[in-house]
């Protein structure tokens, strides 16, 4: 397939990879074939609709390595869904009387592009899918191939996504500063609350590289400088069953023992129970152009932290999200290792004229593939009774 431009949107939530991935995109078409041009659609699918891009210079190619050290979207992102017109239409996106998915695929056609490059998650995905119909039935081609990020790591049947390994560090090493936080009163109860809506793969990994890193640490338990005191004593996911009176039965004698109470809660662990009772007491809940309810606008680790704190006997309770510190970060070396591999797969694809996601699929034993887009799906799931995130429930008494 003959490229002559090409198209990039980076969109949802920042994770640590998009930077990173325009970067390496750019780098790739200027390696695979310099006179190929490069639009990048400012804050996702809102800049698509608006016109709104930025050319890939010269100067931007030359400098693009630079991107690959840098943590959120240089380009900007946004959450816009094309199919909620009304919502698009509030955002003064499109005029009254438009189709947002019209729109921007005449856009796409005005401004020339061949190949679309979406870095995202399910929903950008999703979008991008219904736009290649959109064009295909209106005798437009347009190759269309996504990059997966989130670092929820729920997408199907993805084993890995862009960014999910870095924001697992990143988390691990923000409690290693929060966890000192112990030492500052007695009857200490911290909350580390992790982001995760349906999928608790983040606050497992994260659990279990902060228990890694403890257990690498040099410890002195006779002033007090002790494991038990430092270590995870609860850690809650949406796939994990618990009971809070079981559970508050259970830390509260952990706290009689140690004089602290250290836990994990996924964003998600405890979303149905808060959503319920603001809904009782007649709370609008705030929710994004897809439906979803914004948690990180809701503070379920604050709900839990509160509940908990009185069952505990807590006299003092902490509350700490490393959500965005983890998703800001640049990324890691695996991450790095992962974009570039990605990137590479990506333009293959497109100049073979082939539309997808670019993932390592569970459906292939892992490997680095082109996934169809209607194998695309949200809210895979982590199971917890297995492997060494389950030894960890056992070893800490939470699970049997």
């Amino acid at each position: 397939m003959r490229i002559r431009r090409v198209g990039i949107l980076t969109a949802g939530g920042i994770a640590p990879c998009l930077s990173a991935a325009v970067g390496s995109l750019i780098l790739g078409y200027a390696e695979r074939d310099p006179a190929v041009e490069i639009l990048c659609y400012r804050h996702g699918y809102a800049g698509l609709l608006l016109g709104d891009s930025i050319v890939v210079t010269g100067e931007v190619r030359s400098g693009a390595e630079r991107l690959l050290h840098f943590g959120g979207s240089a380009i900007g992102n946004s959450r816009v869904r094309l199919e909620n017109r009304e919502d698009c239409i509030r955002r003064g996106l499109v005029r009254p009387g438009q189709d947002p998915q019209i729109v921007a695929t005449e856009r796409i056609v005005a401004d020339g592009i061949d190949v679309l490059h979406t870095i995202g998650g399910d929903d950008t995905s999703a979008v991008a899918a219904e736009l290649a119909k959109v064009l295909e039935k209106n005798g437009h081609g347009l190759a269309v191939v996504g990059l997966p990020k989130t670092i929820d790591n729920d997408i199907q049947p993805i084993v890995k996504t862009l960014g999910a390994d870095t924001a697992a560090d990143e988390s691990a090493k923000f409690f290693t500063h929060i966890a000192n936080e112990c030492t500052t009163s007695p009857r200490m109860l911290i909350v580390h609350e992790i982001m995760g809506r349906n999928c608790g793969w983040l606050t497992a990994e994260a659990a279990l590289r902060y228990r890694s890193w403890l257990g690498r640490q040099q410890l002195l338990p006779s002033i007090g400088l002790a494991r038990e005191r430092w270590d995870l004593h609860g850690v809650y996911l949406p796939e994990l069953a618990w009971d809070l009176a079981n559970e508050g039965r259970r830390l509260a004698n952990v706290m009689d023992a140690v004089g602290n109470v250290n836990i994990f809660v996924a964003e998600g662990a405890g979303a149905k129970n808060v959503l319920e009772e603001m809904e009782k007491d007649g709370i609008k809940i705030p929710r994004d152009a897809f439906g979803h309810a914004q948690l990180d606008r809701i503070n379920l680790g604050q709900w839990l932290g509160e509940r908990l704190a009185k069952v505990v006997g807590a006299a003092k309770v902490l509350v700490q999200k490393s959500g965005y510190f983890a998703r800001s970060a640049a990324p890691n070396a695996e991450d790095s290792r992962l974009i570039r591999e990605t990137v590479h797969l990506a333009i293959d694809s497109a100049f073979r004229g082939l539309s997808g996601v670019v993932g390592c699929s569970q459906e292939m034993n892992g490997q680095l593939s082109l996934i169809p887009f209607d194998r695309i799906r949200g809210g895979r799931k982590f199971d917890p009774t297995i492997g060494p995130f389950a030894e960890l429930l056992r070893s800490i008494g939470q699970l049997s």
